[in-house]
C-alpha cells in the first residue's frame, strides 16, 4: 500500500540506499504488546461468564452469547472506530432480544439482527453518529434503568429456583408464589455468587489488592460451579447443544410493520449505547496520561460501521445481537491495553473456549448465571444518574422513560421519555411569572424564567402599570431573552426616560445590569486580550478623561464578553493611562460582583495559599491564567529571571528570602514552584553582558545567575544538560532557561525554612518542590519531572488537556 504512495524527491535518492552487501529490509513484523495480552485475558476472563448469563436472561441458546462475544471482539474490535471499546453481548439488548425471541422466535431474531446490523451500516456512511449523542442523557439512564429493573426482576425467578415470565408485571405477580416454593439448592449457589461479587473487590489488606485482581464475576461463578459438583446438588446447569445443531439465521417471517420496528429498536438500542460506551471509553484514555499519545481519539461513525458489520455476522452465524459493553471496556482500559489488539485476542480466546471447553462450561449452573447477570441489570440502575438527573432537574423524564421501558417495552419508553422532555423543555421556555411590586423607593417588576415573545404581552401590560415619572427596577431572573422582549423592555425604558422616570434594568444579583451590545460600545474581545490587541471600533477618544470609562449609560457592555480594558480603534497599538483607567473600570463593572464575596471571604478569614508560585517579571507571564488560579490560591513571588538568590551576607536579597521565609513559616505553603519562561529577558542579558565594566543595579542582580550559566552547555557541546521531552532545546538561551530553573531549586533548598520543612517531611506529605517552564509562544506548560532522563539529565514534560482530566 505504501508503494503506491510516491516519496519526496529527497528522500527518494537516500532512502533504499544501504551499505554494501546489506541484506534488503525484510517484512515488517506483527508485533504485540504485553499489556495488550494481559489486557485481553482480563477481559476474557469477565466476557465468559457474563456471556452466556446474558445469553441464558434472553432466551436464546447459550451458544449464541459465545458466537456473540467472539464476533464483537474480532470483528468490532478490528473494524470498530474505538480501539479499547471491548462488543459483545449487552445487558442493556437483554429485554430487547429477549421479546423478539418470545415473538418471531430464534432464528428471525438472527434476521433482525443482521437487518439491524445493515441500518447501522447506512447510518455510519450517512456520518450521523454525532447525531445519536443529541438524545438527552436522562432518557439514556432512564432506558438503561429499566432494562435493569426488567432483567433483575425476571432472573430473580431463575435464583429462586422457577422459571421468569414474559413481562414485568407478570413477573412481579407470580414473585409471592415464587417465594413460597423456594429450591434450596438453586438459592444456596446463586447466594454464594452474589455474596462472592459483593464481597472479592473488597477483600482487605495486601492479599486482597493481589486477589483483587482476579474478575469477580469469574470467581463467583467457579465458586458456584465447584459447589454444585463438590456437594452433588441437583440443579439445571448449562446445555450447549453440538455446534452441528447450532440453528442458523432464517429469512424474516412476520409483519412488516412488527419487523420494521423490531429493526429500529435493535439498531436504536445497539447504536446508542456503543456510541455512548465509545465517548465514556475516551473520558477513560483520558484519564490515563501515558495512554493518551498511543490511543487515537473515538472516531464515532467509523464505530457504527464496526457495530453494524458485527451484528450482520454475528446474526448470520446464530449469535445475540452486539453492542460496547460498559463492563468489559473499563476494565480493558483498566488492565492496562494499548491497542485494539486486546480486544481482538479475547474474542479469539472465546472460540477456543467454546470449542475446547464445552465440558467445563456444562458444569455451571444456571442459578449462578443468573444471579449475576441479576447482580449486573441492578448496577444499571444507578443512584450516581439519579442523582445527576435530580440536579438538572430532569427526574421526571427519568422516571417516565424507567416506567415506560418496565412495563411497555424499550421503544415505547424511549418514546415516552423524548415526549416528556420536549414537554419540559417546552414548559420552560415558555413559563415566565411577571411581578410588580410598588414599594417605598418605587416599582419593582420581576420576572422569572425565560423572556421571548410569548411573554411580550404580559410584560407590556405590567410594564404600562408602572405611573409616568416613577422610579423602576426590572429584575430579570433567567438566562435567555429573545428580540422581542428585548425591543419591547427598550422601547418602554426609552419612553419612560423620557418622560421624566427612571429606568434600571438588572439580573439576578443586584448590581449585574442586563442589555444587549449596541453600536456606542460594541466590545467583543474575549477575556485575557491584551490592551494593544482589542479589537474594537469606537469613535475617536484620546482627549477623553481617565473616568469616562466609568459612565455607565446604557449598560450594554456587560454581555459583550465581559472583558478586562476597553477597545480602542482597530490599528491601534500604543497604551495610555486610559487603558488602565477602562481596565479598571471594566472590573467593576464585569467582574467585581462575582468575585466579592470570596474576596470579602478571605477579607475576614486572611489568606491561607497553598502554593509559593515565584516566577519571573515578564509581563507575558500571567500566572493565574496559566495555573487557572483565583483569589487566594498562589503566593506569587516576582522578579527578573525568576531567581532564587542563595542565602548569605554576600549573596543573599531579603526580599526573596523573606517571601519564601513567610511563606514557608507562617503561610505553611505544601509547595513552592519555580516557574521560567521562553524569550527570557534576563536570560539573553546573562548571555550577551560581557564581564567587567560598570556595575549597574541589573549587573549586581544578574550575578545570581551566574551558576545557571554555568550549568548550560553551549551550542556545540552536544546533548546535555535539562531537556524538554519530546524535543531538544531550540537554542542556548532555551538551554539556559531550563537549567536556571533547576538551579534556582537548588538554591532554594539552601534557605533554612525550606531545607528545615523538607526534612521534618511527615504522613502529609510535607514541602514539596517544583520546576516549570512556560513556553509563551506555544501557550505550553512543561513540568520538571520526578525521574531523570536516559543520561541523568532533567526532564521537562508536557502538561496536556488530558492530565488535567485525571
Amino acid at each position: 500500500m505504501s508503494a503506491c504512495v510516491p516519496a519526496p524527491a529527497d528522500s527518494a535518492r537516500t532512502k533504499h540506499v544501504h551499505p554494501p552487501h546489506s541484506p534488503p529490509p525484510g517484512p515488517r513484523r506483527f508485533r504485540i504488546a504485553g499489556a495488550d495480552v494481559s489486557a485481553s485475558i482480563a477481559v476474557f476472563l469477565i466476557a465468559l461468564p457474563l456471556s452466556l448469563g446474558i445469553a441464558l436472561a434472553t432466551g436464546a441458546p447459550l451458544q449464541a452469547g459465545l458466537v456473540a462475544a467472539a464476533v464483537g471482539g474480532i470483528v468490532a474490535g478490528r473494524i470498530g472506530g474505538c480501539p479499547l471499546q471491548v462488543s459483545g453481548p449487552a445487558a442493556g439488548l437483554t429485554v430487547v432480544t429477549a421479546d423478539l425471541i418470545q415473538q418471531y422466535g430464534w432464528r428471525t431474531t438472527c434476521a433482525i439482527t443482521v437487518l439491524a446490523g445493515l441500518a447501522q451500516l447506512g447510518l455510519g456512511c450517512l456520518r450521523v453518529a454525532r447525531s445519536a449523542l443529541a438524545v438527552s442523557p436522562a432518557i439514556v439512564h432512564g432506558m438503561l434503568a429499566g432494562i435493569g429493573v426488567t432483567i433483575a426482576v425476571a432472573q430473580l425467578h431463575i435464583v429462586l429456583g422457577g422459571t421468569p415470565q414474559s413481562a414485568v408485571p407478570e413477573n412481579l405477580a407470580a414473585l409471592p408464589a415464587q417465594l413460597a416454593n423456594l429450591h434450596p439448592a438453586d438459592v444456596a449457589v446463586s447466594t454464594l455468587t452474589l455474596t462472592l461479587l459483593f464481597l472479592w473487590p473488597r477483600l482487605p489488606g495486601r492479599v486482597g489488592r493481589v486477589l483483587g485482581k482476579l474478575p469477580a464475576a469469574l470467581i463467583a461463578v467457579a465458586a458456584a460451579t465447584a459447589l454444585a459438583a463438590l456437594t452433588g446438588l441437583s440443579l439445571p446447569k448449562v446445555d450447549l447443544p453440538s455446534w452441528s445443531s447450532h440453528a442458523l439465521a432464517a429469512l424474516p417471517d412476520g409483519p412488516v410493520l412488527g419487523m420494521v420496528a423490531a429493526v429500529l429498536t435493535t439498531t436504536l438500542v445497539c447504536s446508542v449505547q456503543s456510541l455512548l460506551g465509545a465517548v465514556a471509553v475516551d473520558k477513560l484514555v483520558a484519564a490515563r496520561p501515558g495512554l493518551t499519545g498511543r490511543v487515537r481519539r473515538s472516531d464515532l461513525d467509523r464505530e457504527l460501521l464496526g457495530q453494524g458489520a458485527a451484528n450482520i455476522v454475528s446474526g448470520s452465524l446464530g449469535g445475540l445481537p452486539i453492542a460496547g459493553v460498559a463492563v468489559r471496556s473499563s476494565a480493558n482500559v483498566a488492565a492496562g491495553a494499548v491497542s485494539r489488539n486486546s480486544t481482538m485476542l479475547h474474542g479469539g480466546y472465546v472460540v477456543i473456549a467454546a470449542l475446547l471447553l464445552v465440558p467445563a462450561l456444562e458444569l455451571i449452573p444456571l442459578a449462578s448465571l443468573a444471579a449475576l447477570v441479576m447482580s449486573v441489570g441492578l448496577k444499571m440502575v444507578s443512584l450516581n444518574h439519579i442523582r445527576t438527573v435530580t440536579r438538572h432537574r430532569e427526574v421526571l423524564v427519568y422516571a417516565v422513560t424507567t416506567g415506560g421501558v418496565v412495563f411497555f417495552g424499550v421503544l415505547e419508553g424511549v418514546a415516552l421519555g423524548i415526549a416528556v422532555a420536549v414537554g419540559v423543555a417546552l414548559h420552560r421556555l415558555t413559563r415566565t411569572r411577571i411581578t410588580h411590586e410598588e414599594t417605598q423607593g418605587g416599582h419593582h417588576i420581576h420576572v422569572r424564567g425565560q423572556l421571548t415573545f410569548l411573554a411580550v404581552p404580559r410584560l407590556s401590560r405590567v410594564l404600562h402599570q408602572v405611573p409616568h415619572g416613577a422610579d423602576a427596577v426590572v429584575e430579570l431572573d433567567g438566562s435567555f431573552m429573545d428580540h422581542a422582549a428585548y425591543e419591547t423592555l427598550q422601547d418602554w425604558q426609552k419612553t419612560h426616560t423620557a418622560q421624566g422616570g427612571s429606568v434600571d434594568i438588572t439580573g439576578r444579583r443586584p448590581g449585574i445590569r442586563i442589555s444587549e451590545p449596541v453600536e456606542v460600545d460594541d466590545c467583543r474581545c474575549r477575556p485575557w486580550t491584551a490592551w494593544r490587541n482589542h479589537q474594537c471600533e469606537r469613535p475617536p477618544t484620546a482627549t477623553a478623561p481617565p473616568d469616562a470609562g466609568s459612565q455607565d449609560t446604557t449598560g450594554v457592555a456587560d454581555l459583550a464578553g465581559g472583558t478586562g480594558g476597553a477597545g480602542r480603534r482597530e490599528g491601534t497599538t500604543t497604551s495610555s493611562p486610559t487603558d488602565l483607567a477602562r481596565g479598571i473600570s471594566a472590573f467593576q463593572r464585569n467582574t467585581a460582583p462575582h468575585v466579592r464575596g470570596e474576596l470579602a471571604r478571605l477579607a475576614r478569614e486572611g489568606q491561607q495559599p497553598s502554593q509559593l508560585f515565584l516566577t519571573c517579571a515578564d509581563s507575558r507571564v500571567v500566572t493565574s491564567m496559566i495555573t487557572s488560579s483565583g483569589p487566594g490560591d498562589l503566593f506569587v513571588v516576582r522578579n527578573v529571571g525568576n531567581f532564587v538568590p542563595p542565602p548569605g551576607d554576600e549573596s543573599g536579597d531579603d526580599s526573596v528570602s523573606a517571601a519564601i521565609e513567610y511563606a514557608v513559616d507562617v503561610l505553611k505553603v505544601r509547595s513552592i514552584t519555580v516557574c521560567g519562561h521562553s524569550g527570557c529577558g534576563a536570560m539573553q542579558a546573562l548571555l550577551s553582558t560581557e564581564p567587567g565594566g560598570a556595575q549597574t543595579p541589573l549587573k549586581r542582580w544578574l550575578r545570581h545567575g551566574l551558576p545557571s550559566l554555568a550549568r548550560t552547555p553551549g551550542d556545540g557541546d552536544g546533548a546535555g544538560g535539562p531537556r524538554l521531552a519530546g524535543r531538544a532545546a531550540a537554542d542556548t538561551a532555551e538551554r539556559l532557561c531550563l537549567a536556571n530553573v533547576v538551579q534556582q531549586l537548588e538554591h532554594l533548598r539552601a534557605h533554612e525554612s525550606v531545607s528545615r520543612a523538607l526534612a521534618a517531611g511527615g504522613a502529609d506529605g510535607g514541602l514539596e518542590l517544583h520546576g516549570m517552564y512556560f513556553h509563551v509562544g506555544e501557550a505550553q506548560a512543561y513540568l520538571l519531572a520526578e525521574e531523570a532522563g536516559e543520561n541523568g539529565e532533567a526532564v521537562f514534560r508536557r502538561v496536556l488537556e488530558t492530565d488535567l482530566t485525571a
